[in-house]
């Protein structure tokens, strides 16, 4: 190390700095712990653990410590590389939306907070032992698991969740294998959110559009030979029920080689209930009325006529039955339920007509949502909306136990929804702490204790200066092949740069 120097802070808390102009202070107290010196005479400070390296709980971690300026915040994520949804599930045509990173950056690199990866809470770590280290846990693991879509053969090979979709194009480790059989023309997306059609752009965007992005190289070669030539994003419910945004839809309707394939009788009666709708809304069903009903120029008509591939919504249809080759191996279509709708707007319910209607395809992607999974039996779990029940972000019958982002609230809204749901859970930590509800008068060990349970299991964490290795490996492999980053797959890889 080169020279250092010594500072107080106003907490009394010993701060080393790295004065060799490459970073301020340093990340690690010794063998890959956090710089955050635990000095005997912090250990009055309020500490708080948030378990989720995502942007829920940056966001939360963000605002606990700008609002206070003695608090600690330790953040454990399971993986070696933080940032959850954002590396892993922001489309990699989206950089824009990355750039949160930056922020996150900023609170990882803060004097009052440490990030440990590689820690795998409910496994490596009970919540209970954190409990007992720091005042306040904040749970911000979000929603790794799927919804099923709970009809017959959905297990068959060619039949994939958005989830993991997502997760192969976009470098999760546990996805990395998925190998998407893409040798069919039509592929059917269940689901009108966002990521259904982030997943329907990514099967049709043009690869000169892709080589330019962070996407993995699997993917990425894997896409230069794809078949996919259709692709139908279906609904149960009707053309000003759709969940994705005017963003997401006007992307797909200037996607370069592509052009749109509606029914026209499905947007009935649509025209005229614009003027009822919000403005938001309205401007969403407006663009999809243009694209369906709107007889093209001259022009346009040639460019259509010149594209082979196509995309279309299919809306008032559910699922019944993913159908089965002859040999009963893998996906050849999905029967759907076709639906009329009882009441109008936003609550408007799908109620099937007893009619069915069969679509031939060869890819099934189900993109009907994420869902949390319980982590540990001694926080309580509702297992029906897989969130964790709380009031206000206040774990329910569980004082110093708390909850932010989609744990909370269930798998719903964009990066700023996120935001403003942590940013609540902070304030409510808070107020707890200023009203004396929490107590933080006792002394915690915080990331000392947890530190040395860790080391008797020999997990060694990853800090946020280990996972500046990573990203400049990946920055690095990225730029000799084009790209912004090309991504390491494997976390005994990551391991290993991270550590090296």
């Amino acid at each position: 190390m080169n020279a250092h120097k010594v500072i107080f802070c106003k907490t009394n808390t010993l701060k080393l700095l790295w004065t060799s102009g490459r970073r301020s202070w340093i990340n690690r107290l010794h063998d890959g712990v956090c710089g955050r010196v635990q000095a005997s005479f912090s250990s009055c400070s309020p500490k708080v653990c948030i378990v989720g390296g995502g942007p829920a709980g940056f966001y939360t971690a963000q605002h606990l410590i700008k609002a206070r300026q003695d608090l600690e915040v330790d953040i454990y994520e399971r993986l070696p590389v933080p940032f959850g949804l954002v590396r892993f599930g922001v489309a990699p045509d989206h950089p824009e939306v990355k750039n949160v990173i930056n922020t996150f950056t900023q609170t990882a690199q803060h004097s009052r907070c440490c990030f440990y990866g590689n820690v795998n809470v409910g496994q490596d770590l009970g919540v209970e032992e954190l409990r007992r280290a720091y005042h306040a846990v904040v749970l911000s693991y979000g929603a790794e698991g799927n919804r099923s879509m709970g009809v017959p053969g959905e297990h068959l090979a060619g039949v994939h969740s958005a989830k993991d979709f997502v997760g192969w194009y976009n470098g999760v480790p546990s996805n990395r294998e998925l190998n998407p059989d893409l040798s069919y023309e039509t592929a059917v997306v269940l689901g009108q959110g966002n990521v259904a059609l982030d997943v329907a752009r990514i099967l049709l965007s043009p690869i000169d559009t892709l080589k330019k992005t962070d996407i993995t190289q699997a993917a990425l070669e894997a896409l230069a030979e794809s078949q996919v030539r259709r692709v139908l994003i279906v609904g149960r419910r009707g053309p000003m029920q759709v969940a994705c945004t005017i963003k997401e839809v006007r992307e797909m309707v200037n996607l370069p080689g592509t052009r749109p394939e509606m029914v026209g009788a499905e947007f009935e009666g649509v025209a005229e209930a614009l003027k009822e709708l919000p403005r938001p809304r309205k401007r969403l069903t407006e663009l999809m009325v243009k694209a369906a009903l709107e007889i093209p120029g001259e022009k346009e008509r040639a460019r259509r006529g010149e594209v082979s591939r196509s995309w279309g919504f299919r809306f008032f249809r559910s699922p019944v039955e993913v159908l089965a080759a002859p040999d009963q191996t893998r996906v050849t279509g999905i029967r759907l339920a076709v639906n009329r709708l009882e009441g109008s707007g936003e609550g408007a319910r799908a109620v099937p007509t007893g009619e069915v209607e069969d679509v031939t395809c060869g890819l099934l992607i189900s993109s009907i949502g994420y869902k949390s999974l319980p982590i540990d039996p001694s926080v309580p779990f509702d297992s029906r909306r897989a969130i964790v029940p709380n009031t206000m972000g206040r774990v329910q019958q569980a004082a110093g136990l708390y909850c932010s982002g989609w744990l909370k609230t269930g798998p719903t809204g964009v990066i700023a929804t996120t935001m403003n749901n942590s940013f609540d859970t902070a304030r409510t930590l808070l107020e707890d702490i200023d009203s004396g509800t929490l107590d933080v008068s006792a002394a915690k060990p915080g990331s000392q204790g947890v530190s040395a349970l860790l080391e008797e299991r020999g997990v060694k964490p990853v800090t946020f200066s280990d996972w500046e290795k990573i990203d400049n490996e990946e920055t690095r492999r990225g730029e000799a092949m084009g790209k912004p980053r090309e991504k390491l797959l494997v976390v005994e890889e990551m391991l290993q740069v991270a550590r090296a």
